[in-house]
This record gives structure tokens, C-alpha cells and sequence, in this order.
């Protein structure tokens, strides 16, 4: 059954909804396609980030549970803060120790995303947070050719050189467009691996040192 009723889920939406959205809430799950590997691939090389899709039961749930945070927490900026990310950052906006993205570890967190893309079971979905604004062109919401470039040196750094010979084959990722985000106000980008052992993914997300606050 659906968590919102179908004739209403467009002026209820907690969040700018994609027309890819309005279809898949149209569809129930045994229509649905996951995303395999090949299509996340050339979803990204594309930049066609619009086109990326949740299963319609979770994507219900996901704008259900989007509704009652806000409600609950005035913004899932507020949620994120008090409940995901770093107590050590404090509140926007952000005094990161580096003014490069994902160059000091104190400034960013990765974590599992809570409310993955549907994408077939051998992958999985992250996030990485970052206190450190990442530039983007205002003309188009995308990022700038200097701001990717640091991006792409951490995800290799951080993701594809622990994976070792192969690495580079089963790490993608992205910065959805400014319009796409559904939580503008943290910095975050999207990573999606495959094939990756849980201890390796909780060696990822694990929490640091530095993310905690001194007794």
C-alpha cells in the first residue's frame, strides 16, 4: 500500500519533485527497473542525474518521512546535525578546518545512505558530507572544473586506492546539481560502490577521533 495517497503525493512533495519522480510514483515496485552498474555509469559520464530514481515504495516513504522530520525538526538540516553529523561542527554556517573539500578529515563524514537510489543489491550507496563549501557555477547549480578536480583526487584517495588493482572500477560518484538536492544546506556528495565487503564499508563510515567532542 502507499504511505500517500497517489492524487495528492505532487502537492504534498516535501521536496522539489523531478518528472522522473511524478512517473515512478505512478508505478508500483513489481514495475520498477533497478539501476544496474553499466546504467549508474553512463547516468553519471551523462551528468543526466535526473534521470536517477528510488524504488516508488521507497521513494513514498522517503517523502513521508521527509514530511514528519521537518515537522519534527523545524529542517533536515536541524535532523542531520543533531542526529547524522559531527557535534564538533556546531551549526551553519561552518568555520571547517580546511578550505579545501575533503582535505582534512575533521571536515567531512561518510556514511551509509539512509534513503538509497534503487540500484541493484551488489552495490551500495554513500554519502559524504562535508563542512567545507564545495564550489559550484551559479549559471548551472553543477560544479566547477577546480571543485571536481578536488573531488575526484579524495575519491581516489579515499575509495578507489583502498580497493586496490581494480579500484577504479567499482567506485562511481557525483554531486547532484543545486535543483536536485533535496538537503541544500549541507555539503554532500554521492558515492556508489560495488562489490565491497561490509568491513571495508565499516572501515569507511566508522567514526573518528576528530568527529567527536572532548568530555
Amino acid at each position: 500500500m502507499n504511505d500517500i495517497p497517489v492524487n495528492n503525493v505532487h502537492e504534498e512533495a516535501p521536496f522539489p519533485l523531478t518528472e522522473v519522480d511524478k512517473w515512478i510514483l505512478s508505478l508500483t515496485d513489481d514495475e520498477y527497473q533497478y539501476h544496474d552498474w553499466e546504467d549508474v555509469k553512463k547516468i553519471i559520464a551523462e551528468n543526466n542525474l535526473s534521470v536517477l530514481k528510488r524504488k516508488p515504495s521507497d521513494l513514498r516513504r522517503y517523502m513521508k518521512w521527509t514530511a514528519e522530520t521537518k515537522a519534527e525538526y523545524g529542517s533536515m538540516t536541524n535532523y542531520l546535525m543533531k542526529n547524522r553529523l559531527p557535534r564538533t561542527w556546531g551549526s551553519p554556517p561552518f568555520r571547517p578546518a580546511s578550505t579545501i573539500p575533503f582535505d582534512n578529515p575533521s571536515d567531512y563524514r561518510v556514511l551509509i545512505n539512509d534513503w538509497p537510489y534503487g540500484l541493484t543489491p551488489n552495490m551500495t550507496h554513500i554519502v559524504v558530507w562535508s563542512r567545507t563549501a564545495i564550489e559550484t557555477d551559479p549559471k548551472t547549480g553543477d560544479m566547477t572544473p577546480e571543485s571536481r578536480s578536488s573531488v575526484a583526487n579524495f575519491v581516489k584517495r579515499f575509495f578507489i586506492d583502498r580497493l586496490g588493482p581494480g579500484g577504479d572500477n567499482r567506485v562511481l560518484w557525483f554531486k547532484n546539481w543545486v535543483a536536485l538536492q533535496s538537503v541544500r544546506a549541507l555539503e554532500h556528495i554521492h558515492v556508489i560502490v560495488r562489490d565491497v565487503e561490509k568491513d571495508i564499508l565499516d572501515e569507511w563510515t566508522k567514526e573518528l577521533d576528530c568527529h567527536r567532542l572532548l568530555n
